[in-house]
């Protein structure tokens, strides 16, 4: 008996020993937990807007407004209004309206100890004085370094007798949806003013090619734009440029130009005082699941290619008809991937491109061009077709040779050859995918097509290798495009 109270005993301890060993486990995680809590997200933003507000500026600009030139409005004497457009309109009584001083305000970001700071370019358009406030009250005159309007980034200079504080760029590839980020800007006018969020989405694109915003629900108004986004660490990771509102004010959608846009073009206006972009050569459009069947792609992925005029990639051997799956290294998902990596990359660079072309990948060697360059060169516009001459039917499409008057009315090239869609189904699939009368089909399954046979030939050969759509190359006013057409 009493050995089996010594057992009881011992194991009874033992079994105090693993409860409290439990405990304390449980206790280091949750101190773990909370340390790591206390890490990400801060009690305060004191410190960190601290830290920032010195580089961060208030831009105010001047512009000349010319005098209106319209009809006055013809007013009834003795109307109540007579007074007050006379004062207002013209307070000389009667003398020629001047031009007039109009003001904006915005935000802005020091990047440099020699002063070169970074807006947006709507903040700055057009203006004739520049000035900017620093945080300590002091004001200083700002020149135009240089302008994107495609990014809407502008650089400005001042000049100082002293190192003006700064703030660096981060990697906004980093961020997370999420994460924490602060918004510093002069909001409608009130002056340094500091706003909280995450990061509400990546990679939204407004309207521009190039666009690669950071959507946040840090409170960003009028007069915040060119002001720069912060992670906690003090690193600009965003321009703040937009908002979607249906009031002009805040409803928490506002959108920031991601760091490594901005980094890149400010780079080049610093050095060139304009953007050299890498120019690629070719038109392009997004891989979907019924193109992507009917060349037979594993996957709707890449840059399909659908023109290849003189230019970098014509000299390297691109074709109409690649699907650019590769470029300088990275992997190509759709268009708009490839536009932004060929802009982000500098004109004159040599690199690699992978193309899928029959069935398998090749690689070719291209060096850039520069897009600023070679942009503005428009394909000569092209005229609907008057009825003609239907010569068959095929895909819900009523089609007919190319032939020297519906070249001419077509505005062709001389010796262009296809087959002219002179009607559409309404009912069909081509309709439904965009054909119009008057498109030009040049290829089908990646082949010329210039008679009825042609296309009928590469239908049967679409067939019989399982496939259940053709792929065509359809021009339009010198556009080119594909489309698959389901063959069943």
């Amino acid at each position: 008996m009493q050995s089996q109270a010594i057992s009881l005993t011992i194991q009874q301890g033992k079994a105090r020993q693993f409860v409290m060993a439990t405990l304390i486990g449980l206790a280091l995680l949750i101190g773990q937990t909370l340390s790591l809590r206390a890490d990400t997200m801060p009690i305060s933003f004191s410190d960190l807007a601290e830290k920032v507000s010195p580089a961060v500026v208030n831009i105010t600009t001047a512009t000349t407004v010319a005098a209106p030139t319209g009809p006055r409005p013809m007013l009834p004497p003795g109307s109540p209004f007579e007074d007050f457009f006379r004062d207002f309109m013209n307070p000389d009584q009667g003398a020629p309206s001047r031009p007039r001083r109009s003001e904006a305000l915005g935000s802005g970001f020091v990047i440099s100890a020699e002063g070169f700071i970074v807006t947006n370019n709507h903040v700055i358009d057009g203006a004739d004085e520049i000035e900017v406030e620093f945080f300590s009250g002091e004001r200083l005159p700002a020149k135009l370094v240089g302008t994107d309007p495609k990014t809407d980034i502008a650089l400005l200079k001042v000049e100082s007798d002293k190192p003006l504080p700064f703030v660096p760029f981060g990697d906004s590839d980093k961020m997370r949806v999420g994460d924490w980020v602060m918004a510093v800007g002069n909001p409608l006018g009130q002056g340094f003013s500091v706003s909280a969020g995450i990061v509400s989405q990546r990679n939204r694109a407004l309207s521009g090619a190039y666009d690669d915003f950071i959507q946040t629900d840090a409170a960003i108004n009028r007069g915040n734009s060119g002001g720069p986004l912060f992670n906690l660490n003090g690193d600009v990771i965003g321009v703040n440029t937009a908002i979607l509102s249906p009031n002009g004010g805040s409803i928490g959608i506002g959108f920031s130009m991601a760091s490594n846009v901005v980094s890149q073009v400010v780079d080049q206006l610093s050095q060139y005082g304009e953007t050299r972009r890498g120019w690629l050569g070719v038109r392009i459009q997004d891989v979907t699941q019924d193109v992507a069947e009917a060349m037979g792609l594993p996957e709707p992925k890449g840059a399909l290619v659908t023109d290849v005029p003189a230019g970098p990639a014509a000299d390297a051997g691109v074709r109409a008809g690649d699907v650019i799956v590769g470029f300088d290294g990275a992997d190509i998902i759709n268009t708009r991937q490839l536009v932004r990596r060929v802009g982000n990359t500098a004109s004159g660079k040599a690199v690699e491109i992978v193309v899928f072309r029959d069935g398998k990948s090749l690689s070719l060697e291209i060096t850039l061009g520069r897009r600023e360059l070679a942009e503005g060169e428009g394909a000569p516009a092209t005229k609907n077709p008057d009825a003609g001459p239907i010569v068959g039917d095929m895909l819900g499409l009523s089609l007919s040779p190319v032939t020297d008057e519906l070249a001419d009315k077509l505005g062709l090239d001389d010796g262009q050859q296809g087959l002219v869609v002179m009607q559409v189904d309404e009912l069909s699939e081509a309709f439904a995918k965009g054909l119009r009368d008057g498109d030009l089909i040049v290829e089908a399954s990646q082949k010329p097509v210039i008679s009825l046979a042609d296309l009928e030939t590469s239908l049967n050969e679409a067939r019989a290798a399982g496939r259940k759509s053709v792929l065509l190359l359809i021009r339009r006013e010198g556009d080119p495009r594909f489309v698959a057409l389901s063959i069943d």
